[in-house]
């Protein structure tokens, strides 16, 4: 989705105040409740696909809960063959109940690039909405399965009607590693389909480590079956559809 490392990171570092989000849901709670994230990765992946063409991104968060309820706001910057599109500033609002054991999440998010060129280079608008619908359920304490969902009616430069769904797998272990890191495994398998660009199968496998209540440290493993020809229309560049091993950290608030 969005794309230029060094004017990127630089109007990251003005903006990540205010930037707000992620897809790390807010639990259910009876009151009002602000969080943040502050994440260094060498690598943005999304959906299989690195939007910093191979390099490092720095993404803040910022949202805001209430019962169910939740909003936020996300940015990072990417790096992709469009000028101006440097960063992206995505947007959610959305609704978290549980029933039976069974966590739901129903929300809308809209991704944003500001300052890319769309009508001047020949493109169409380069924002666009997703709406989610997901359901994971956690059997014992530590074995979560989930699923979900990413409908938009035209993907990003008006490529057409977009869909995504994911499959996802995470394992907790209980106790700690050398007294100090919570460790999990995680998987993931979805599929991407947009109806000018094509299809595409990704997955990801990898290890999480949590430590000090509010950090936690991933090495990932991600690959995609997608063609030269796909990769080039998601993200402009054909290398940024192989597989990768990305190490990512990242602190709550």
């Amino acid at each position: 989705m969005a794309r230029h490392m060094e004017a990127g990171t630089l109007k990251l570092t003005i903006l990540s105040a205010a930037l707000i989000g992620g897809l790390a849901l807010p639990a259910q709670a009876d009151e009002f409740a602000l969080g943040g994230t502050a994440t260094f990765t060498t690598d943005y992946v999304f959906r299989g696909i690195s939007q910093t063409g191979d390099n490092p991104a720095v993404q803040a968060s910022l949202d805001a809960s209430y019962g169910i309820f939740y909003a936020g706001i996300w940015g990072s910057n990417v790096d992709f063959a469009i000028p101006g599109q440097d960063i992206e500033i995505d947007y959610y609002a959305g609704i978290a109940p549980e029933w039976k054991g069974i966590s739901f999440d129903f929300a809308a998010l809209y991704y944003t690039y500001p300052g890319t060129c769309e009508g001047p280079c020949g493109l169409g608008e380069a924002n666009y909405l997703e709406l989610k619908a997901g359901a994971s359920y956690t059997f014992g304490e530590s074995f979560t399965v989930g699923v979900a969902n990413y409908w938009t009616p035209d993907f990003a430069f008006e490529t057409g009607e977009g869909d995504a769904i994911e499959g996802t797998v995470e394992y907790a272990f209980s106790g700690k590693l050398f007294n100090f890191f919570s460790p999990s495994v995680s998987g993931l398998i979805g599929y991407q389909e947009v109806d000018d660009i094509g299809d595409y199968t990704y997955w990801n496998a990898g290890l999480t480590l949590g430590f000090m209540d509010n950090w936690s440290a991933d090495i990932r493993y991600w690959d995609t079956d997608a063609s030269d020809a796909t990769c080039i229309g998601y993200s402009g560049f054909t290398s940024n559809c192989e597989a990768r091993v990305v190490g990512t950290i990242s602190a709550s608030f």
